[in-house]
């Protein structure tokens, strides 16, 4: 007994589906368990505006997607002009002097403060300081968080 053309279509089929599988599985990052961020070992990457030290991007057990970076701003820069995005995100203060554009107003800020960005509202900050500012953001998106 021969080898058919159906077999061979049936072992296209299981190749073509365990490839799929694992391409699935590797496409989606696993869940974040518990996690320490030593700062002392945080690598800080150059930018234009300063440098960024970017923590994690991946799901966890109950959020969609967590994002956590490290930013630091020199005297007289912006991150980025005024934006929108769908997730909702926390910026801690850790040292400098800046200002926040919240709810439509401009805010000045220092050490210790905390914004709550909201779910597509405008926002931006920038270093009004005569030393770099740096502040810690941590963003997520849950099923509730709306589409762009």
């Amino acid at each position: 007994m021969g080898i058919t053309r159906r077999d061979i279509m049936v072992a296209l089929s299981a190749v073509l589906a365990t490839c799929a599988a694992g391409a699935v599985a590797q496409a989606v990052p696993a869940k974040l368990g518990p996690a320490v961020f030593d700062w002392a070992k945080m690598d800080a990457k150059k930018t234009d505006v300063g440098a960024i030290r970017n923590l994690v991007r991946q799901p966890t057990a109950t959020l969609d997607e967590l994002e956590m970076h490290v930013t630091t701003l020199n005297p007289g820069l912006a991150s980025h002009p005024p934006h929108t995005h769908p997730n909702e995100e926390l910026v801690i203060v850790r040292e400098g002097t800046v200002e926040a554009l919240n709810g439509g107003i401009w805010k000045r800020l220092g050490p210790g403060s905390v914004i709550f960005n909201a779910s597509n509202s405008p926002h931006a900050l920038r270093n009004i300081g005569d030393t770099p500012a740096t502040y810690h953001v941590i963003n997520w998106k849950t099923a509730a968080t709306p589409a762009n």
